[in-house]
């Protein structure tokens, strides 16, 4: 019984910081924020990562980790599946540098800020639309290389698999709500650009 308890702290934990990170992230926040900070919101983008970072941080850490191991993988498995999750580390880095990662981490919103050259229309984040390199086979390949260097891991105990459960709902609910502001800003092209490439996961044929 204990174990199901824990179980449920975890998803109601993790839950807590999605629908915390998932409202900072919305549109009426954010223009509720415009409003009154003007060009100002072009720090919002680095308070809302870092915020996002220390609050997963207490998540983490006040979530119960139940002693129990789901597979502890023997060598040389162990190290093969090391290495795929080092070549999926390489996909993610890839993927954005494909991207505009200065935009994403909050530090070319500063720069423009400091420059005097910020458009508090743009709220966080002046958007483009990326539809080349690994953007031809999957929508979101950030979210699809964190999800494989999560899943392939040489050892997997309970909190780790519940734990990765909530980050894969998330990843997809979170891309969701991202493509909703997409169309908004892109329409038609982001439309079309929907209907021929896959959301997460590449077709693999």
């Amino acid at each position: 019984m204990s174990v199901v308890i824990d179980v449920l702290v975890i998803i109601a934990l993790f839950s807590l910081f999605a629908v915390s990170h998932t409202l900072l992230a919305s549109s009426i926040i954010k223009i509720r924020l415009r409003d009154k900070l003007k060009d100002k919101i072009a720090f919002y983008r680095m308070f809302y990562n870092v915020t996002s970072l220390i609050m997963f941080i207490i998540i983490y850490s006040l979530s119960p980790k139940p002693d129990i191991f789901i597979y502890d993988l023997q060598s040389p498995y162990d190290i093969i599946i090391f290495l795929l999750q080092v070549a999926a580390l390489v996909g993610f880095f890839i993927a954005g540098s494909q991207t505009n990662f200065k935009e994403f981490l909050g530090v070319s919103q500063i720069a423009r800020y400091i420059n005097h050259e910020y458009d508090a229309n743009d709220l966080d984040e002046k958007q483009t639309l990326t539809t080349k390199g690994l953007y031809k086979y999957t929508r979101h390949p950030i979210y699809f290389f964190s999800i494989l260097f999560l899943v392939l891991r040489p050892s997997m105990d309970l909190f780790y698999l519940v734990f990765l459960v909530c980050m894969i709902c998330y990843f997809f609910a979170g891309s969701y709500y991202e493509e909703k502001k997409l169309i908004l800003n892109f329409g038609d092209e982001y439309l079309d650009y929907q209907k021929s490439v896959p959301r997460i996961f590449p077709k693999l044929f």
